[in-house]
C-alpha cells in the first residue's frame, strides 16, 4: 500500500502514514531543517488537529530562535560601528549558502512508480517479482535517497549508495553482485518513471563503473554418483522415518527429489503445479510413459516433457493424498527436510563452496541430459530458458560436451614430390 499524505497550512505541514504503521505522523521544514513527530493517532481527523497544534508550537519556537539571531547580529554590527575607524577589524569570510535543488523528490517518484507498475504489469509479471521491487525501495533505496530532489541523483550519488550498501550491511555480510544489480534495475525503473512525467530531463547513466566480465562459475548440481547417494538416502528415510508421524513427509520428499530431477522444473514452478496440469502419456518416439506438464512460472505458461522416471513418483503422490484435480502436488519446497538430508550426507556445499538447494535438482537434470548427448536447443525449450544460459552455466564445465574427434585432429602433411633427374637433363 503506498504511503498516504495530506498537506496542511498552505503546504507547510505534512501529515502522512507509513506502510505497515497504524499511526499518523507529521513533518515540517523550519530554520533549515526537517522536524518530525508522531501524532499517536489512528484517526486522520484527530491526527490533523494534533499536527496543527504541534506545527504552531514549532513555528513559535522557530520565530524565537530567528529573533535571537537577528538581535545578536544587530548588536555585533553596532559594536563594530562604535570602534575607531583606524583600528583594523578582522572580518570572518562569509560562507556561501548551499543552494538546495528544488523539484520533485525521489520519494514522490517511488510512490508514482509503485502506483502504476503493479497495475500496468498485472498478469504479465510474477507477483513475487513485483513485490521484490517494493521491498528493495522500502528497505534499501528510500532510506538512502529519502527526499532528495531527482535532479541531485547522478552516477556519483548512485556509486555512493553502492559503497554504503557494501560497507553498512545490517547482516554483517555484504550484498552479492546480483543483489546490487537488482537495486540498480529498480532504481533505473524509478528514474524512467520520473523522466516520463517530465520531472527530469534525462535518465542518468547509473551503470556500475570499473565493471569487468564477471567470473563464470558453474551452478551447484549433483553428479551422477552424488545424485544416487541423495535419492537412496531419501528412499531409506521414507522407508524408516525417525518418527512414525513423519512418514508421509519423508515419502513426499523422496518423490519430490525424483520428480524434480526428472523434469527440470524450477522450485517455484513445482510449488504452483496442480494435478490437473500433469498428464501421463505414451511417448511414441521412445515407447515409454512420460509426463506432459503445463508449467506456470515467471514467464507465463510453458510446457515440459519429463523423463520416464517422473511417472512413478507422480502416481505415488496422487494415490497417497487422494488428491482432487485442483489440489497442488507439492504446494511448496521441503527445504528443512532436504537440508537435513544434505547435511547428513555432507553434500550441502560442492567443492567450490556453492550451496546446494532444491534448485540444484533442476541443474542436475540439465547437466545429466547434456552428458547423455541431448540436443541443447531441445533442453532449453523443455526447461523454458535460453541456449545461451545453458552454454554459459552448464555446458562450459561438462567434459562430455568436448568432442575429442574435433579437438585432437592431426593435419596430414604432404611430402614434396621428388623430381626425376632425366627430366632435369632435358
Amino acid at each position: 500500500m503506498p504511503m498516504e499524505t495530506h498537506d496542511l497550512m498552505d503546504g507547510k505541514l505534512h501529515v502522512y502514514r507509513r506502510e505497515n504503521s497504524r499511526f499518523w505522523q507529521c513533518s515540517t521544514y523550519l530554520n533549515g531543517r526537517n522536524h518530525r513527530a508522531t501524532t499517536k493517532e489512528e484517526n486522520i481527523v484527530l491526527a490533523k488537529e494534533y499536527a496543527k497544534e504541534w506545527y504552531l508550537e514549532r513555528y513559535v519556537e522557530a520565530s524565537r530562535i530567528r529573533r535571537t539571531r537577528l538581535l545578536s547580529r544587530h548588536l555585533a554590527t553596532t559594536f563594530e560601528d562604535d570602534v575607531h575607524s583606524d583600528m583594523p577589524i578582522r572580518r570572518e569570510p562569509q560562507k556561501q549558502k548551499r543552494v538546495t535543488p528544488k523539484g520533485p523528490t525521489f520519494r514522490q517518484a517511488c510512490e508514482k512508480f509503485l502506483a502504476e507498475y503493479e497495475v500496468i504489469t498485472e498478469g504479465q509479471r510474477n507477483e513475487e517479482y513485483v513485490k521484490s521491487h517494493e521491498m528493495r525501495i522500502r528497505v534499501h533505496l528510500l532510506p538512502f535517497f529519502r527526499d532528495k530532489a531527482l535532479s541531485e541523483i547522478n552516477a556519483g550519488l548512485v556509486q555512493e549508495y553502492r559503497v554504503s550498501r557494501r560497507t553498512n550491511s545490517s547482516t554483517g555480510k555484504p550484498p552479492s553482485r546480483s543483489a546490487l544489480h537488482h537495486d540498480t534495475v529498480t532504481l533505473r525503473l524509478i528514474l524512467k518513471t520520473a523522466h516520463r512525467y517530465g520531472w527530469i530531463e534525462a535518465v542518468p547513466d547509473i551503470s556500475p563503473p570499473y565493471k569487468t566480465s564477471g567470473k563464470v562459475t558453474h551452478r551447484a548440481w549433483f553428479s551422477p554418483d552424488e545424485y544416487k547417494m541423495l535419492y537412496e538416502a531419501t528412499r531409506e528415510r521414507a522407508k524408516n522415518p525417525k518418527k512414525e508421524r513423519w512418514r508421509g513427509v519423508c515419502e513426499d520428499l523422496h518423490d519430490y527429489v525424483l520428480f524434480m530431477a526428472n523434469t527440470g522444473l524450477r522450485p517455484d514452478e513445482a510449488g504452483r503445479l496442480e494435478y490437473r496440469d500433469v498428464t501421463i502419456v505414451n511417448d511414441p518416439n521412445l515407447d515409454e510413459r512420460i509426463l506432459e506438464i503445463e508449467v506456470r512460472g515467471k514467464r507465463g505458461v510453458g510446457y515440459c516433457k519429463s523423463m520416464a522416471g517422473a511417472v512413478l513418483p507422480f502416481q505415488r503422490m496422487m494415490d497417497r493424498h487422494k488428491a482432487k484435480p485442483t489440489d497442488k502436488i507439492f504446494g511448496g519446497t521441503p527445504r528443512d527436510l532436504l537440508n537435513s538430508v544434505l547435511d547428513e550426507l555432507n553434500m550441502k556445499f560442492d567443492r567450490d563452496g556453492n550451496v546446494r538447494t532444491a534448485y540444484s535438482l533442476r541443474h542436475t537434470y540439465i547437466c545429466l541430459r547434456l552428458m547423455e548427448g541431448a540436443d541443447i536447443y531441445q533442453i532449453a525449450k523443455n526447461c523454458r530458458t535460453s541456449v545461451e544460459m545453458i552454454e554459459k552455466y552448464y555446458a562450459a564445465h561438462l567434459k562430455n560436451t568436448l568432442d575429442t574427434s574435433a579437438i585432437n585432429v592431426r593435419k596430414s602433411v604432404k611430402k614434396p614430390k621428388k623430381t626425376d633427374k632425366s627430366e632435369l637433363e632435358i
